[in-house]
Formats: structure tokens, C-alpha cells, sequence
């Protein structure tokens, strides 16, 4: 059974094709969307359809935080004082960087769960 994991990997998820992928795998997932989803037996019988989900859901995440870093200044400028604003802009960079970094993690997710490779391609190197 495979037991490469590549970067960006999310902390907890057990590598593509070992015994405990599936389920660590649905965990992960269900933390990364929102409470709610829980609800929903589908998306625990079905991870692929979860992870899709995840998916779209990290994906609006981070446009959303692009969207509000982006308007930031102007929407803002006249509810707080400008050290405010730079600090808000400043959240906005860490938690996007955060938000990118899982709605990767997710896609990877995702391709492990639909059976897809997720190593690295080995490239050719010049000799």
C-alpha cells in the first residue's frame, strides 16, 4: 500500500491507501466545511461527494477573503482608524495564505479519495 503523503498534506489525514485513510480522511473534511454538513449521512457514506463539497466550499472561502482583502480600505476607511484598517489587511493576508493552503490540502484530498495520484511527477533531469 502506498504510504507517500506530499506536501501540504493535511496534519491527521492518513496517507492515500493505508487502512485508516477513508476515515481520517471524511474527519478532516467535515472540519473543514461548515458544522451543518454533519448533519447529512450522504456525505459520511459518500467521501467523494463530501470532499467535492469541501471543495466548492474552500474555494468560496478564499475568494472571499480575496474579495474582502481587496475592498478592505475603501469599505472600512470611515468606521476605523487607518492602524485599524492595516491590521484588518493583515488578518486578511494570514488567514488567506490559511484558507489557500487548505483548499489545496482538500483538493489533494479529494484526488486521493477518487483513487487519483497525488506524488509528485518525476521529472526528467538534464544529464
Amino acid at each position: 500500500m502506498a504510504s507517500f503523503t506530499p506536501p501540504e498534506w493535511p496534519t491527521g489525514v492518513h496517507p492515500p491507501g493505508s487502512k485508516d485513510f477513508e476515515p481520517t480522511a471524511v474527519a478532516w473534511l467535515l472540519d473543514v466545511v461548515p458544522p451543518d454538513y454533519r448533519l447529512y449521512g450522504v456525505l459520511r457514506r459518500y467521501p467523494v461527494a463530501l470532499a467535492a463539497m469541501a471543495r466548492y466550499h474552500a474555494r468560496a472561502c478564499v475568494e472571499g477573503a480575496r474579495q474582502g482583502y481587496r475592498t478592505a480600505r475603501t469599505e472600512l476607511a470611515a468606521a476605523l482608524p487607518p492602524h485599524a484598517v492595516d491590521s484588518v489587511l493583515a488578518a486578511y493576508r494570514k488567514e488567506g495564505a490559511r484558507l489557500a493552503a487548505t483548499a489545496r490540502a482538500v483538493a489533494l484530498v479529494e484526488r486521493a479519495l477518487r483513487g487519483e495520484a497525488v506524488a509528485p511527477a518525476i521529472k526528467d533531469t538534464p544529464t
